[in-house]
This record gives C-alpha cells, structure tokens and sequence, in this order.
C-alpha cells in the first residue's frame, strides 16, 4: 500500500476515538502491552518525558521539546490528535515521521493489528515508539491521549512525569469529579520517578499528595514557587504563562537531577522558537488580518474560560464567533461562558462525532446567542469574513477539527 492507501486502512479498520467516540475507547493496557512484545518492547530503550492534563498538555510538550532541541539533543515528540496531517502525531527535532516509516510499519503489522483488535491510538503509540527507538532519540516528550492510568503512553518509565491540569472533560470515561479525574491522571506518577503538577485546586491537591506518597515519588508544584525566573514564549494565548510555568519547574528538577544540561539561554532561546522547532498550531493562532481572526484548540469549560476571557479584552468593533463542537460536550456547561453580544457562525465538524450545527443553535439560542447555521466550517468562516469589517474580531474553534479545517 502507498502513504494514501495506508492512511485510508488506518482510519477506516482500526476504531479511533477521534471519529468514532466511546466505541473506539479500549480501558485497559493489555492491547498496547501485546503490541509492544511483538514490536520487541521499543518502550524499555526510550529516555522519556510524560505529559498528562486535562488541558495545556499539547503546548507544554511543545515547550519541552523545544527547549531540549536547542539544547542539542535529538528529541522525539509524540502528541494527539493531529490537525491536518496524521504524521504530526510523531515527531523528531520538529520533522515529521516520513510516509516510507508509517507504510513499512503497517504492511509489516497489519495482520497482526487486524488479529488483536488493536484500536488506532494503540497502534500509532507503538509506531512512535518504534521510530523513536530505530532512530535513536536521546530524550522523548510523550503526551497522554486521554486520562492517564489506562492510557496507551502509561507503559513507559519516564524520567519525570508531568500533570498540567485538572478539568471537568471526558466525564464519561474519567469519572464525573475533579477527584475522580485527578486519579485517572495521576496515574502516570511512577515508583521513585519524580512529578510536577501544573496547577491544582484543594480537591486534586490531596489525590497528588497521596498518590506521590505511595509512589515514593517526590512531588513538584509549580505554581507554588515564587523562586522560578518567568519566560515568556512566542505562544500568545494568555493562558501559556501555566504552561511555561510549569515547564521551567520540569526543566529545573531535570537539571537538578543531572539528567539533562540547560543553560538559562538555552530555554530563553527554545521559549522563543517553539513554533519554528516543533511546528505548534492552533493555540491562540492569528490566521488573518483586517479583520483579525484567531483561532484557538480550547474545548471544554476550563480551557474555553481562559480563552473567552482573551476574546472579551480584544479590542474590536463587532465580535464574530464560528463555533462547531463534538457530539459528547456538555453544552449546558460551556455556552454560558460565551458572550451574548456576538453574531455567531454555527458549523458542525467534519467527522461523524461532529454535533448537528441545527441542534447547536438550537441549545445557543437558550443562552441568547444568536447566529445562523452554515454546511460547513468553511462556508461559516467565509461568511464570517465577508460580514466583518476590517476592525471586526473572529474567533473559529469550540473543537480541535474545526480549527483543523480553517488552517
């Protein structure tokens, strides 16, 4: 099969969360810990930095793999889900896999993946690590795909482990509390291995502080030090200085520790050139001038709270939103957070777990917000460009595939 043929058997045989929802969803390890014995444990030769979190995990891998490479190191970047190209999943020093690795990786598995069910998440984790080991990287950023415990990254020993936040999302296979969720997260905290947490609340504060314990692992809150010297990077959403916060507390205990060599510049330097190194999208992304339009991955309450409150201190003339979201959002939680006085653009997303754009202006309309319903994202966002003027401000997102079809 060629790079087209490959991708296409991929989407279509194997069950993937992204497209399908809940029946794509496998909770348990025994599938990728199958995988990775046939594949000869890639996993156990694999220096690794773990990165869990309800939301900020993307940019916080991002930061760290930045930082490492200016740094000199080869540094493998796996990260989900991708925006335009599947191979944005898996990364080194910023180039993605190439098409011959993906292709040669499947004809060589496939009857394997056919046999055991494998679901698309736990075959693209043991073709990352397989890629990473074969090209022998020095240190990996391994971002979770969902929760922690049970996720398909949870069978590396990493040499620290990464919690950015905690946030109501994907309540149905997480659990419906922020304790619940905090355990399914820290679950990737690892005997003796140390653990930075990004932020916390009172509630998943003490699941850290106990699971830490029973780990014997020491336990980093990056909030909590006034010591850290702030850098800000080239991202733009306010919500990043929680992010970058938290990768100079990961980056510190790492160079306590010996196991990587940073100099002050060295991070200065991969803070400002992370979108360069990594080729980051869709985090506070301006897309167009005149009018201006930002669009941005935030999908759930927690990262849309941050994210609208950039909205509101914009300065513009009239405010455009084109909003499309996933069939599993709690709408009753996240459409209250946006602002009344707006015309919005309601689109559903191009995967059969898009919501019906009817029944999303619909629900809107209960919490005045007003607009129409267009076929596509991209008819909604022309409309948006063709209604506002040059001193108008759009924002596209509500979900990471409708970002993914205006970049």
């Amino acid at each position: 099969m060629n790079y087209q043929e490959t991708i296409q058997w991929m989407f279509n045989k194997l069950p993937m969360y992204q497209l399908q929802g809940a029946s794509a969803y496998k909770k348990d390890l025994t599938n990728t810990i199958l995988l990775l014995n046939h594949l000869n444990n890639p996993e156990k030769k694999l220096k690794c930095i773990h990165v869990a979190g309800t939301n900020g995990k993307g940019s916080t891998s991002h930061l760290l793999a930045s930082v490492l490479q200016e740094a000199g190191y080869k540094v493998g970047l796996y990260t989900s889900p991708h925006l335009k190209d599947y191979r944005e999943r898996i990364k080194i020093n910023g180039k993605m896999i190439s098409e011959e690795f993906v292709c040669s990786f499947i004809n060589e598995n496939k009857n394997f993946l056919e046999k055991n069910d494998l679901s698309f998440f736990e075959m693209t984790v043991g073709l990352a690590f397989s890629y990473f080991d074969e090209n022998k990287t020095d240190i990996n950023i391994i971002e979770v795909g969902m929760g922690g415990r049970l996720d398909s990254t949870n069978v590396i020993t990493p040499e620290i482990s990464v919690i950015t936040n905690i946030g109501l999302d994907h309540t149905q296979f997480l659990g419906n509390t922020l304790e619940k969720i905090a355990f399914e997260k820290a679950g990737i905290i690892k005997e003796n291995i140390p653990i930075v947490i990004g932020e916390y609340t009172p509630e998943t504060k003490n699941v850290f502080i106990e699971i830490a314990e029973n780990q014997n692992s020491k336990i980093y809150f990056a909030g909590d030090d006034n010591n850290l010297k702030l850098i800000k990077s080239e991202l733009n959403g306010n919500y990043q200085i929680k992010n970058e916060r938290t990768v100079l507390k990961t980056l510190q205990v790492l160079n306590e520790n010996k196991t990587i060599n940073l100099t002050n510049k060295t991070i200065e330097n991969g803070f400002k050139k992370v979108i360069q190194n990594t080729g980051l999208q869709g985090r506070w992304q301006k897309i167009h001038e005149n009018p201006t339009v930002v669009c941005d991955t935030a999908h759930n309450k927690h990262g849309l709270e941050e994210v609208i409150k950039q909205i509101t201190s914009q300065k513009f003339s009239n405010l455009h939103i084109v909003l499309g979201v996933v069939n599993d959002k709690n709408l009753d939680e996240i459409l209250p957070l946006f602002p009344e006085k707006c015309n919005y653009y309601f689109c559903k997303p191009n995967i059969p777990r898009g919501l019906d754009a009817n029944l999303l202006k619909e629900t809107a309309k209960k919490f005045n917000l007003i607009g129409d319903v267009y076929l596509s994202v991209s008819e909604a966002y022309d409309n948006a460009i063709k209604n506002a003027s040059k001193n108008d401000f759009i924002f596209v997102g509500g979900s990471t595939f409708v970002v993914a079809e205006v970049l």
